[in-house]
């Protein structure tokens, strides 16, 4: 089955990022990506944008070339309390917000920090997906993280590039992380977390570890554009009318 969203992708406004939002929409007409969202780092990391980056994203149109953009950012979660760097300004213009732990905004310290920080972030109710949970740097307890995020109607994210460039070691962890959302009756997020446009759309890894422990589809939020757009109407967002056909 393929997923027609993507909900993960950086552009050069992250300068450790390499291809522009126009590049990424190329891609996503030759994959059948209807709709993507455009999530740079949020400004606490050194290189990411500045927060008018954000505020200013409702300049962009709802459809380029005949592919739907979400305004997103992917925020970073900065203490114990669940804070991040996405203020009330800049959430304003969005359509959606990610978080997760990106050294040197947070650093390791324990699981049990680790774990009080995502319940908090989940709590806050001003994050709709968790972002690379499985990161080994940051062991969580995975059940209880998953429990809250299914209460709260949070998804956590399996995030492909960890199985590719990036936080290696997670897959194990990313493991126990489906399972336990899967017990909890709680959704996930697959996200390609491209850098470069080239990877926009690839959930390979992602998905053949959902299918080892039969996570069930109809819970992955990528299913469909009408899915994930009411899954976010669902958190609060406002009905965004120019995605009414997707």
């Amino acid at each position: 089955m393929s997923y027609p969203v993507d909900l993960h992708t950086h552009t050069i406004a992250s300068s450790h990022a390499y291809s522009t939002l126009y590049e990424y929409v190329t891609v996503a007409k030759q994959r059948g990506i209807r709709l993507f969202a455009n999530t740079d780092h949020g400004p606490a990391l050194g290189d990411a944008p500045h927060e008018w980056h954000f505020s200013n994203l409702a300049i962009l149109p709802r459809f380029i070339d005949g592919v739907g953009i979400l305004r997103g950012i992917e925020a970073n979660i900065l203490n114990v309390d669940g804070e991040t760097d996405c203020n009330d300004r800049m959430r304003r213009s969005l359509d959606l917000v990610l978080a997760g732990f990106h050294p040197p905004s947070i650093q390791p310290t324990s699981r049990e920090a680790h774990t009080e920080a995502l319940i908090n972030c989940i709590k806050s109710r001003k994050v709709d997906i968790i972002t690379h949970p499985g990161n080994p740097k940051f062991p969580i307890d995975a059940v209880a993280v998953a429990q809250a995020a299914a209460k709260y109607h949070v998804a956590l994210e399996i995030n492909n590039s960890s199985f590719l460039h990036s936080r290696v070691g997670s897959y194990d962890n990313c493991l126990t992380i489906a399972t336990a959302v899967r017990d909890a009756g709680g959704w996930v997020s697959i996200g390609s977390d491209s850098h470069y446009a080239g990877y926009l759309g690839n959930f390979e890894k992602s998905l053949a570890l959902l299918e080892a422990v039969d996570f069930p589809s109809e819970r992955i939020l990528n299913q469909s554009p009408r899915v994930l757009l009411d899954f976010l109407e669902s958190r609060g967002w406002a009905k965004i009318v120019e995605f009414a056909d997707l």
